[in-house]
This record gives structure tokens, sequence and C-alpha cells, in this order.
């Protein structure tokens, strides 16, 4: 950690965590230290350990459980890449598939498509 870096703390903390889960240092279920104590081994405000864990479990590299810590995501093996000749129109697909069957298509003042459901 370099107090003097232009970079903030926590990213620094997200920095080193997130390379150690992308090499492999970490693994895919293992529990990370719990933040009161990262950030007094670090000298670090806890809240900076907070905002990197958090930064973190919103990219998906760690899944926050209450009563159980916090672990590496299983989620880091990203989808399946495939060409798509041209986007596809969702509402078609819905359509098509009938989907609810009961839903009735109605439009607000402003134009807007709204659904209603007998």
């Amino acid at each position: 950690m370099d107090r003097r870096s232009p970079i903030p703390l926590y990213r620094q903390v997200y920095d080193q965590l997130r390379h150690a889960i992308v090499c492999g240092e970490i693994y895919e279920g293992s529990a990370v230290p719990a933040t009161r104590s990262l950030a007094k081994k670090l000298g670090v405000s806890r809240n900076t350990i907070l905002n990197a864990y958090e930064a973190l479990c919103l990219e998906g590299f760690l899944v926050g459980t209450v009563g159980s810590g916090t672990r590496v995501g299983d989620s880091l093996i990203p989808p399946p890449s495939f060409p798509m000749a041209k986007p596809f129109d969702t509402r078609a697909i819905l359509r098509e598939a009938h989907f609810p069957a009961n839903a009735v298509r109605l439009r607000d003042q402003e134009g807007n498509v709204l659904y209603a459901y007998r």
C-alpha cells in the first residue's frame, strides 16, 4: 500500500485482491479475511476495506453472505460468446412465444407501452 500514491487506498486494495483472484492465487469459493482484521493488518480504515469489497462484489469477484463471511465468487467464467447476425428484438420474441398469454397491450397518454394482465 502506497499512501503517497494518487490512487485511493480502497482502489489499491481492490486492485491487489482482484489481481490475486484473476491470477488464481485465491481460489473460487475461498474465504477472504474479515473487513476488520484486514483493515487492522493493513493499517487502514475499515471503510477502506468495505469499499474495496463492495466494488469486488459488484463485479462478481466476491460474494458476501450474512453469517458466512465473504468468499471469492464462482461466476468468474465469462459467458460463452457466439456471433449474432443482428440484435434480437425482445418484444418480438415474447410476442412469438405468446407469453404471458393473458396480457393485453395498452398505451398510456405519453405513448408508452403498458401491459395489463387478465
